[in-house]
């Protein structure tokens, strides 16, 4: 894939010494510069708030049980 110079960004950011540091020993062991760690950081953390978006919504629907009574059925099984 040829990348366009709108199709990536370049930034700074703060990062606590402890952190780097951390970062640093995982990247020196996986042969990776920290820029790729934190590329797939935020790949990562993308994926993670994209997952199933939207696909909650009306999944109740076609269900016999109110959704709510169902949760509260479940945490009496905590008490």
């Amino acid at each position: 894939m040829m990348m366009m110079h709108d199709d990536i960004m370049r930034t700074i950011i703060d990062i606590p010494d402890a952190d780097i540091q951390r970062l640093s020993s995982i990247c020196k062991a996986e042969g990776i510069s920290r820029a790729e760690a934190v590329r797939r950081a935020v790949k990562l953390y993308l994926e993670g708030h994209l997952a199933g978006e939207g696909e909650a919504f009306g999944l109740w629907k076609d269900r016999d049980i109110d959704a709510l009574e169902y949760e509260r059925a479940l945490r009496e099984e905590w008490r």
